[in-house]
């Protein structure tokens, strides 16, 4: 995830840059945005919502393996360049399971990053700022602060099991 830290370093020192950047899963949104960033030589960052994926299908009927690989084959045959693509996962935590107890959705978000990293999402997203059900409201920011860095080890050590580059992060709503 290198040139995509280069990309936001430059952009904090005011540089115009940014990242071409969807959240969709339907094929032809995604091969339109692969055809773009293509004809720009840009890189492509696409992200997959907990509700979207999930180890469950999510409202996609796909898990983040298959939609690593879904969108991997759609890639190929747009004839978009592997190294150019980036998986992200958004709003990952118990946001899906919020009407569960804590415990059963930090459980369910815990497997959640866990196979975002392992598919290979290298751009992690982690919110906690949702309650769940017999969570207080509003949720206090030190336990939304604890759910994260327990779901970024979760996401560390995913990382360091199945190899590859290293996540980058964003926490927070």
């Amino acid at each position: 995830m290198k040139p995509l830290l280069d990309i936001v370093g430059r952009h904090k020192r005011g540089e115009p840059v940014g990242v071409w950047s969807l959240c969709s899963a339907h094929p032809l949104v995604i091969e339109a945005a692969m055809h773009e960033a293509n004809a720009h030589g840009a890189p492509l960052l696409i992200e997959a919502t907990c509700n979207q994926v999930n180890q469950f299908g999510g409202y996609t009927g796909m898990t983040p393996d298959a939609f690593h690989r879904f969108v991997h084959d759609l890639g190929d045959r747009a004839g978009f360049p592997r190294n150019r693509l980036w998986l992200g996962g958004d709003h990952l935590g118990p946001n899906a399971w919020q009407g569960e107890t804590a415990a059963t959705a930090l459980e369910r978000s815990d497997t959640l990053v866990a196979q975002y990293v392992a598919a290979g999402f290298r751009k992690i997203h982690l919110d906690c700022s949702m309650a769940c059900a017999d969570d207080p409201a509003p949720l206090p920011e030190d336990l939304i602060a604890t759910r994260a860095a327990r779901l970024c080890s979760v996401a560390e050590l995913a990382w360091h099991e199945s190899g590859g580059e290293a996540p980058v992060y964003v926490l927070g709503t």
